[in-house]
């Protein structure tokens, strides 16, 4: 799986970004649990799930920012 694309980030809600959020926290936790019993085969996806979150936080508070100011 690629990494998220941020124009599809930026059609989504509020409510499905918090979904997804909590999701790919979810995510990390478990590799990092796996990386640190020695059970991670693809050590890209922590990269990728950690770039994965920053986007979108980003764009959760773009959008939180807009509101404010709206």
């Amino acid at each position: 799986m690629a990494g998220m694309k941020i124009e599809d980030i930026r059609l989504k809600t509020v409510d499905q970004l918090r979904d997804d959020l909590a999701r790919l926290k979810k995510e990390q936790f478990n590799l990092r649990f796996q990386k640190a019993t020695g059970q991670l085969e693809k050590t890209s996806r922590v990269r990728q799930v950690r770039r994965d979150i920053a986007r979108i936080e980003t764009i959760l508070s773009e959008k939180a920012k807009a509101a404010a100011a709206a």
